[in-house]
């Protein structure tokens, strides 16, 4: 069996990216009955709202899922809850540490340099997930992930699980990256497209209407997380910068700064164009809604799971 499904469960080599305020249970639950990995996100969400979200994908699936964190918003309690009923939680966006590395679990780290997986693994994390500067949302470094990719997988030891992420949009791209020695991939952008996604209409059509070119790196949307570039529809940074109204939008009756670093749901209102418009440079590769079922088999078309990942002709 290939080596990431051993680890984490799972019959197809792919992990959904936990990506805040838009994955819902039904998306966690869909690509794990799909056969790769769901993950919660959990980002800022309190104890009782996570909870929630665990139990609601419980209920729709009995396959493995996951929960991811962010270290600048982590609470340590809501990672032990995690850790303790899914078995299987992943950091981001902070230097790895051994304290945040909850035992009896399986843990991954998120990284974006070759050093910062070598202290991921001597923290105790049984895997890491290399990011390439290509990757939608936040970005932890700046290195093209298929030079990031092979560095991070020679300097660490052979039974350490490496995922690949950031600009893995089709097959010809997955094939790719698990040729360079991935043992899995990450998936992001193109699941913001699936049914089961919380991303607003206008969100999609724009997505669905760009190209790679269009994914910028950029720093503008700031506001509540600074010093942590991400990357964007260059449509999005335009619209911010403009002038406008402030906050831009609301969720329910929550204000959404200007620059702020929430994407868009289907029940945010205002200015939908001027927000946290995430998107990776796979964005070319989406093309309409589809269920998640559908884009995961796209994705793996002729991937069987052996003692390593074989491609199919």
């Amino acid at each position: 069996m290939n080596r990431f499904c051993a680890l984490a469960g799972c019959t197809v080599p792919l992990q959904q990216a936990a990506m805040g305020r838009v994955v819902t249970p039904e998306l966690v639950a869909a690509v794990s009955d799909a056969g790769g990995l769901g993950m919660v996100a959990v980002g800022r969400t309190s104890t009782e709202a996570m909870v929630r979200q665990i139990d609601a994908v419980r209920v729709l699936t009995d396959r493995p899922f996951g929960a991811g964190f962010i270290v600048p918003f982590l609470d340590p309690a809501n990672l032990a809850i995690a850790a303790e009923r899914l078995g299987i939680v992943e950091l981001f966006y902070g230097w790895p540490d051994a304290a945040l590395v909850p035992e009896d679990a399986v843990v991954g780290w998120q990284v974006g340099t070759v050093d910062e997986a070598r202290a991921a693994v001597d923290a105790g994390c049984r895997y890491v997930t290399a990011q390439g500067v290509e990757a939608g949302g936040h970005v932890r470094g700046t290195t093209p992930l298929l030079e990031l990719l092979p560095a991070v997988r020679a300097a660490l030891a052979d039974d350490i699980v490496v995922l690949a992420g950031g600009g893995l949009g089709t097959n010809a791209e997955v094939r790719a990256a698990l040729a360079a020695g991935a043992d899995g991939v990450r998936i992001g952008t193109r699941l913001l497209a699936a049914d089961e996604c919380d991303i607003h209409d206008d969100y999609l059509a724009l997505l669905i209407s760009a190209n790679p070119d269009d994914a910028t790196y950029t720093d503008v949307f700031a506001v509540g997380w600074p010093d942590a570039p991400q990357r964007v529809l260059r449509s999005a940074i335009d619209a911010a910068r403009a002038p406008g109204p402030d906050p831009v939008g609301h969720l329910g009756s929550t204000p959404l700064p200007r620059r702020g670093t929430m994407p868009p749901n289907r029940g945010t209102t205002g200015q939908i164009e001027a927000m946290a418009l995430y998107a990776g440079r796979s964005v070319g590769a989406v093309t309409a809604r589809q269920p998640a079922a559908v884009i995961i088999a796209e994705l793996m078309a002729g991937l069987v799971a052996g003692p390593t990942t074989e491609m199919l002709p």
